[in-house]
């Protein structure tokens, strides 16, 4: 059985492999000689679909360790971490759509995701 403290660092791991993978790919979406050869793309789109199940798996394990099991017994502060994860999970595709909006994500993204640090340290709601 995984302790409450691994499952945690398991979820801060894959929240900081999210985190850098938004910026490789705000980045490279950025370099015009990047964009054209594709390079690294396909690299940092795996190290954000990892994140995403990691943060996902753990994030559950949490929710378990705690005593909320069902979904309708969910806290508020659970649905809004919930909500930053499908924020976050979408953004590679709003990168790869709009290149103009990479500056914008390039705070959005550490902003959203002190949110959700906030979320899950003072579990307000």
């Amino acid at each position: 059985m995984i302790s409450y403290e691994a499952y945690k660092l398991i979820h801060i791991f894959g929240s900081l492999l999210l985190i850098f993978s938004l910026g490789g790919l705000c980045l490279q979406a950025t370099d015009d000689r990047a964009r054209v050869s594709g390079r690294g793309r396909k690299l940092l789109g795996m190290a954000h679909g990892a994140a995403v199940l990691i943060i996902l798996v753990a994030g559950f394990g949490l929710l378990a360790r705690l005593g909320i099991s069902h979904w309708a017994a969910w806290p508020w502060w659970v649905w809004g971490k919930v909500g930053i994860w499908v924020l976050l999970g979408v953004t590679p595709l709003v990168i790869r759509k709009s290149v103009t909006l990479t500056s914008t994500l390039w705070l959005t993204v550490p902003i959203l995701g002190a949110v959700a640090a906030y979320l899950a340290i003072y579990k307000p709601l």
